[in-house]
């Protein structure tokens, strides 16, 4: 359950993160925001870091193993950085629409998961 929790609370995570980090390229689309100065951008981003922050915080203490959880730091990390990647084309190309999926993110994405296998083997 521990391990559900934690993908859980990274994928949530992991949407703000693309949001602070890719969403104010969106802005020219809003006419609201279209003027927003480089101040402004950056609190609004760093407002939606915050929310990144509460959960993913939350999400490694409780997925790591000196926590009772069931993962090291560097299991942590490549779970994190598969959502992150994960959660990232689904908004490039399904959000944003700023770009398609091609043969090579597919190519880089099977060598993702042979990285995720390799981490988590018991060599």
């Amino acid at each position: 359950m521990k391990s559900l929790y934690t993908v859980l609370l990274l994928t949530i995570s992991n949407l703000f993160m693309t949001f602070a980090w890719y969403g104010h390229l969106q802005f020219k689309k809003i006419s609201w925001l279209h003027g927003l100065g480089l101040v402004g951008v950056i609190l609004i981003s760093w407002g939606l870091a915050f929310f990144e922050y509460v959960f993913q915080v939350p999400a490694n203490r409780i997925g790591f193993e000196e926590n009772g959880g069931p993962f090291n730091l560097f299991q942590l990390k490549v779970i994190q950085e598969v959502i992150s990647l994960t959660v990232f084309t689904i908004c490039a190309v399904y959000v944003f629409k700023t770009d398609k999926l091609g043969w090579n993110h597919l190519a880089g994405f099977a060598l993702l998961v042979a990285a995720v296998y390799v981490i988590f083997k018991k060599w």
